[in-house]
């Protein structure tokens, strides 16, 4: 195979030759393990592969013109990328992270140049929409072959028209697959594979040969070079990577053939026709047409605007279905007469229309809410939520983690190069390595806010019968629903906070009614408390005793 454009970043440890499997790695992004023949390669049963997608990328960004598909997409966009003012899209989340506070910040540091490079902060909308709207997206890794260890020195955005990935069987001298395969003795239990992009400049219908697309010879790209993220759909009969808008194709096409059949019936039986019905008498059948001819250039005046000239000419020569109808009449008949056609009946009835544009946007995964023009934003209580808003929350998480696996490749190409972490350091930390994005879906902030107030009135009417009949753990973990993790995290900030003088230490306060407790004199300790009211009337009570007891002696 020719030699690959691009960089490739080896791993330093090998796997061992014991490993070995008959079942290719990353087989999840809808790639044909194929076997070359040739130079430049050419794949069984590539043509029909390479020209269904390419067919589908186009019938996507064809259905994304479309207002009611557009409005769905920006909903989903729009939930998905929220613009502040202040703060980015999206953050790295290293909390769970197992590393030392330097490797952290330098994570921080290597992502916020990654989003420099992408331009993120004002392109993320963009970005996100050809995502979703394609399926996939590619993005070339430009660096410094001279000095690889600096990084990244840009990240440009492929068309994925351009773009094609390749899984290719290594060959070995001798062997011949066909028979390879077909004796089980002598298969190979683990196969080896090249894998590579093919890029082509110009855009055009890809043919059937993999080193040539649409007549110009492909440029071969190493693996590392680009980065590629899809949207994980994958057509498993043909091996296809599918956007989101796939399952909405067939709604569209019916969505547009109602609203063009509507538009038609409407303009054919909306106006009001006449029939005028001309007594033309015993006259032959030439003569009673030219007659009606006549009588109707008499009383048919037909003015025409034309939009190009502004000129306003009398066109009588053309007759369209919107017009009246003239009909002879023999004589014997009831002579001449008009009558009219009324218009069509039940124009106003859409509600077919809306069965459709409803069918569209559960294909889309938009709440049908979102559908009417009129309808408000209510922040009510939760039990107003319908379930599909919190189910299309649900819906942009799992996108935007998907989303997400374009930031982890380039983050993983640019903390290699630059030596931060090794390959294998890297598929250790991969797994705890988040991506937080803003939220801006109050509907599920609303059903996590009511579930925090039911827990704690259920606290407050349970209170009582702690340490009698229930434990604080069991109230932690069943009624606030706690879990271990979060117990001790609590916990231990709880103690933080109290050595912080943040809140007050719980053994200074009365357990009855929550106030502080009164600070005893340490000078004082072990004497009683007197209230000097009730000494100086015991000094009197005594003094009158003594004075009586005298009194008594004498």
């Amino acid at each position: 195979m020719a030699k690959l454009f691009g960089f490739s970043i080896e791993e330093t440890q090998k796997k061992s030759a014991s490993i070995i499997s008959p079942v290719p790695k990353n087989n999840e992004d809808g790639v044909d393990n194929f076997i070359s023949s040739g130079f430049y390669g050419q794949y069984v049963d590539i043509e029909g592969a390479y020209r269904s997608e390419y067919d589908l990328i186009k019938r996507y960004r064809e259905m994304a013109l479309h207002p009611e598909v557009d409005g769905a997409i920006e909903d989903v966009v729009n939930e998905a990328i929220v613009s502040d003012l202040y703060d980015s899209p999206v953050e790295v989340e290293l909390s769970n992270l197992n590393a030392t506070e330097s490797i952290k910040k330098k994570i921080r540091e290597e992502f916020r140049y990654i989003k420099e490079l992408m331009d993120f902060d004002k392109k993320s909308h963009e970005i996100f929409r050809n995502w979703y709207v394609d399926g996939r997206v590619f993005y070339l890794k430009v660096i410094d072959v001279k000095a690889p260890q600096e990084g990244l020195q840009d990240l440009r955005y492929i068309d994925p028209l351009k773009m094609k990935y390749i899984r290719q069987e290594k060959k070995k001298p001798g062997d011949n697959p066909t028979v390879r395969l077909r004796n089980n003795e002598d298969a190979v239990p683990n196969p080896e594979f090249d894998e590579y992009y093919l890029y082509t400049p110009k855009i055009q219908h890809p043919t059937s040969m993999i080193g040539q697309m649409g007549g110009k010879k492909a440029i071969k790209i190493a693996k590392d070079s680009v980065c590629y993220c899809t949207s994980g759909l994958v057509d498993r009969n043909k091996n296809r990577v599918l956007s989101y808008l796939h399952k909405a194709i067939k709604g569209l096409n019916q969505l547009r053939m109602i609203e063009d059949s509507l538009v038609i019936y409407r303009l054919s039986r909306a106006p009001e026709r006449r029939i005028f019905y001309i007594d033309v008498g015993n006259l032959p059948k030439v003569k009673a047409e030219q007659y009606l001819k006549e009588v109707m250039s008499r009383y048919r005046n037909k003015l025409v605007y034309d939009a190009n000239t502004g000129e306003v000419r009398d066109d009588r020569k053309f007759m369209s279905m919107m017009e009246d109808f003239w009909l002879p009449r023999r004589e014997g008949g009831r002579g001449t007469e008009i009558t009219t056609l009324p218009g069509g009946q039940n124009l106003g009835e859409l509600s077919d229309i809306e069965y459709f544009q409803k069918k569209l946007y559960r294909a889309l995964g938009v709440p049908e809410s979102r559908i009417a023009s009129d309808g408000g934003f209510n922040l009510g209580r939760s039990s107003e939520i319908l379930r599909d808003e919190l189910k299309f929350a649900k819906f942009v998480g799992r996108l935007r983690k998907r989303f997400a696996n374009m930031f982890n490749d380039m983050l993983r190409t640019q903390l290699i190069l630059k030596n931060i972490v090794t390959p294998e350091d890297w598929e250790k930390m991969e797994d705890h390595i988040q991506y937080d994005f803003i939220y801006d879906n109050q509907f599920a902030e609303l059903k996590e806010t009511e579930l925090m107030e039911g827990r704690l009135n259920q606290l407050a009417v349970i209170e009582p019968y702690i340490g009698k009949y229930y434990s604080t753990e069991y109230v932690r973990k069943r009624v606030l629903r706690q879990t271990d993790m979060e117990i001790e995290e609590i916990d231990t900030q709880i103690e933080d906070e109290i050595q912080k003088g943040i809140i007050p230490d719980p053994s200074t306060l009365d357990p009855i009614t929550g106030e502080p407790l009164p600070m005893e004199d340490p000078m004082a300790m072990g004497e009683q408390q007197v209230d000097p009211d009730l000494e100086a009337e015991a000094q009197k009570v005594d003094a009158q005793y003594q004075k009586d007891t005298k009194t008594a002696e004498l």
